[in-house]
């Protein structure tokens, strides 16, 4: 029975508590409620009294400003000299643009006067600075006439009735208190030339002889824009911040937008201001408080917990997600270098208790010819082709391989193997990876690469030493011609040494000026004399001896040294050049110079620099240039030509020739290759293949140029087949160009008469006396 009791009491005291609780919490909540409508309403109460305000006095300064326009109209028009000076039978020009239109546009910033006779046609009409002639009143004649018809004292119902606050005006008048009672006036705001003005018209009466009109008065009408300008001034006038008239409405907080509707009814954009909200602190900063404090009384402690829990959370997933970041790849999602560097590492140091016929492998992968992809596709391509070399490769690899990016286009496997064909099962897998298409931006792409890969041997003891390796071997690959695999070996780490060290000593060379140019004659066949000289690039190390282009050329080109060579050898060129000015001078371009650098610019100012021809240079480009054609290399190759320089396609016949590089780009000359040229003696087939080039390029206008000749017999034949120049060993090597100076004063050509195809040819045997 106690029990019982005790337990009836605490159900009571519960449930009191329960509905005190409710009681207090509703309470406290009817009591914030009313205190928050309380505010909210003295707050927008607030603001719309101020703007209803705003808006009554911008009303009013409108009112007050066709008032003005008509008190700057009457200080001109009443008085006795305008009733005088201006009838239909004589007006004094000069002094109705002196009294009126200047008076009224400058003085006042009118924009356009009109005087109309007691019949309302024109008599006089000033506007854009000057008077005009009075038919002009006809190009406003329909929009002005209502304003006229209710001075007149027939007032237009199709407008907007107004306050006549100039009438109120003239009841203080005492010198004109009797004007009025002659006068009339009328004024509007309209649309003017698809913009809203004041228009305004009075009465021209006079001010003290009252018998001086007679009949009906001149009717002086005024037209002033409501342009920007005086929008911003009415603003200034009324305290009314940024009021401006905009051409359509402003939607922001804290600014009214209004149509600006003219009493045509015609609307001429928004009237726009920032009102001066006195409610905002009420609305904006209390009525917040107050909601503030009255939920954090109803909500702390349960919201305190309820955020510290969320947020715990929150910075767990963050810190995890950062951890994964800083160690991932963010667009193919594999592991970064960081990372991949941190876990070789690892593996390099637990060797020692690894099995004795594992193997640790680093493979670089490189995409070939990324850059294309991006160029040609777009970025966005080449991001998809990153993602699914990323995917194949996480398919194609074991579980227990490490893949990484180590960003661009390159990929670092890890690959831990047992048995002597570890290193060969990696390469094959590598291969087959990219042995399918990839289907990119709706297309589908053949792509290869090329990888380096290291193998750790004892020696290797840092994870750095590994990475060094397997990168030497990559660029090993890419040296070799690409879409293969190379493994790692010590002579390519002294190559890489060695071509390291050429590009510092070339660096070197080309800032002090160490480098210099050697010509080769050109030989015309029709002449026998020299008819130009090549430029070719020398380098006499001081240490080395005499460097081979072959060596330290494609090291400019990979290192980034060769805009500056080329240009290099093109000053010289031209510096040169004054030497021999009866000849050509032909200077070979890279492909590396052609792409990376802007060779109009560059010749253009050259040209203006060294004060040369155009015409006596002809730049010769290979057809590694052409096998990348693009619309650039054409517009290239047509400025070139615009400018003046003549173009020869350097050695024809190597690489991936193709005879419609002769059709698709326009060239001066031809230069075929040496090794065809020594070939002619040896095979029919050389000679069948030359034949074929010279006559095409003939055909269609070229000069054909045979390189390497060296023997008499080599002369005979390529004369023989219609060869227009000829350059070889046979007439002089490569000399410097004070030698070649000496040269062209002692070239004694001989000529010898031979038969060819039926036809005479004159051959060339010359020689230095």
């Amino acid at each position: 029975m106690r029990q019982h009791l005790k337990s009836s009491l605490h159900k009571l005291v519960e449930g009191n508590v329960r509905r005190l609780t409710a009681l207090t919490s509703i309470g406290i909540t009817a009591a914030g409620v009313a205190l928050l409508a309380i505010i909210a309403y003295a707050g927008m109460a607030a603001n719309k009294s101020a703007s209803d305000r705003e808006r009554t006095l911008l009303k009013n300064a409108l009112n007050r400003g066709i008032a003005r326009v008509l008190n700057e109209q009457k200080s001109v028009a009443w008085w006795d000299e305008p009733v005088a000076k201006i009838t239909n039978a004589h007006i004094d020009f000069p002094w109705v643009d002196s009294e009126f239109g200047i008076f009224l546009t400058e003085t006042y910033g009118q924009d356009e006067v009109y005087i109309l006779n007691n019949e309302n046609k024109p008599l006089y009409v000033y506007n854009e600075g000057g008077r005009s002639d009075p038919r002009a009143f006809a190009l406003r004649q329909e929009t002005l006439d209502p304003v006229v018809s209710e001075a007149r004292g027939a007032p237009d119902r199709r407008l907007t009735a107004r306050p006549d606050a100039f009438g109120e005006d003239q009841k203080d008048t005492q010198t004109l208190s009797g004007v009025p009672s002659n006068a009339s006036w009328a004024g509007h705001i309209l649309q003017v030339d698809c913009k809203l003005a004041i228009v305004a018209a009075i009465a021209i009466v006079p001010n003290v002889d009252m018998k001086l009109p007679d009949g009906k008065p001149n009717l002086l009408i005024s037209v002033t824009y409501i342009d920007d300008a005086y929008v911003a001034a009415l603003g200034r006038s009324l305290l009314m911040d940024h009021l401006m008239l905009s051409p359509v409405q402003v939607q922001r907080d804290g600014i009214i937008s209004e149509p600006f509707v003219g009493d045509d009814g015609a609307q001429a954009g928004y009237l726009s201001w920032t009102t001066q909200r006195p409610g905002h602190v009420l609305l904006n900063v209390i009525l917040p408080l107050v909601a503030f404090g009255v939920i954090c009384v109803a909500l702390l402690a349960a919201g305190m917990l309820k955020r510290l829990k969320k947020s715990s959370n929150e910075l767990a997933e963050r810190e995890l997600q950062s951890r994964h970041d800083s160690r991932h790849d963010a667009l193919s999602g594999l592991p970064n270098r960081p990372h991949f560097a941190e876990r070789l590492q690892d593996i390099l140091n637990a060797r020692d208790a690894a099995p004795k016929d594992q193997h640790v492998f680093v493979a670089y992968v490189d995409i070939d010819r990324f850059k294309d992809i991006n160029d040609t596709l777009g970025h966005h391509a080449g991001d998809e082709l990153i993602k699914a070399v990323a995917n194949r490769l996480a398919d194609m690899m074991r579980q227990d391989t490490l893949l990484a990016r180590y960003g661009g286009d390159e990929f670092a496997i890890l690959w831990i193997a047992k048995g002597p064909n570890a290193a060969n099962a990696l390469a094959d897998r590598i291969k087959n990876l990219f042995a399918s298409r990839f289907e990119i931006a709706g297309q589908s792409l053949r792509i290869t690469a090329s990888a380096g890969i290291a193998t750790a041997v004892e020696e290797t003891s840092t994870a750095d030493d590994l990475m060094r390796q397997a990168d030497i071997a990559l660029y090993e690959a890419k040296a070799e011609g690409r879409d293969r695999a190379v493994f790692f070996s010590a002579d390519m780490a002294n190559r890489v040494e060695e071509r390291l060290s050429i590009e510092s000593e070339l660096r070197i060379a080309l800032d002090a000026d160490h480098l210099r140019l050697n010509y080769q004659p050109i030989i015309s066949c029709d002449t026998g004399r020299i008819a130009g000289v090549e430029a070719l690039l020398r380098w006499r190390h001081p240490v080395r001896g005499e460097i081979a282009p072959g060596i330290f050329v494609p090291i400019a080109e990979q290192s980034g040294l060769m805009p500056a060579l080329g240009e290099w050898v093109l000053r010289r060129a031209m510096k040169d050049c004054s030497l021999w000015p009866d000849i050509q001078v032909s200077v070979n371009l890279s492909p590396v110079q052609f792409r990376q650098v802007d060779l109009q610019a560059l010749l253009g100012r050259l040209t203006r620099e060294y004060q040369i021809d155009p015409r006596q240079f002809v730049l010769e480009i290979t057809e590694g240039v052409l096998m990348e054609s693009s619309d650039r290399t054409s517009r290239t190759l047509d400025a070139v030509h615009a400018m003046g320089f003549k173009t020869a396609l350097d050695d024809f016949g190597t690489g991936y020739s193709s005879l419609a590089y002769l059709c698709n780009f326009r060239f001066d000359k031809i230069k075929i290759d040496r090794a065809f040229v020594a070939g002619m003696s040896k095979s029919e087939s050389y000679n069948k293949i030359v034949n074929a080039v010279i006559s095409l390029g003939k055909g269609l206008g070229m000069e054909i140029v045979a390189e390497g000749v060296e023997t008499e017999t080599e002369v005979n034949i390529m004369t023989a087949l219609g060869c227009t120049e000829l350059q070889g060993y046979y007439f002089s090597k490569p000399i410097e160009a004070a030698d070649m100076c000496r040269l062209m004063q002692t070239f004694i050509p001989r000529f010898k008469t031979t038969k060819a195809a039926g036809d005479a040819k004159h051959l060339i045997l010359a020689e230095a006396s």
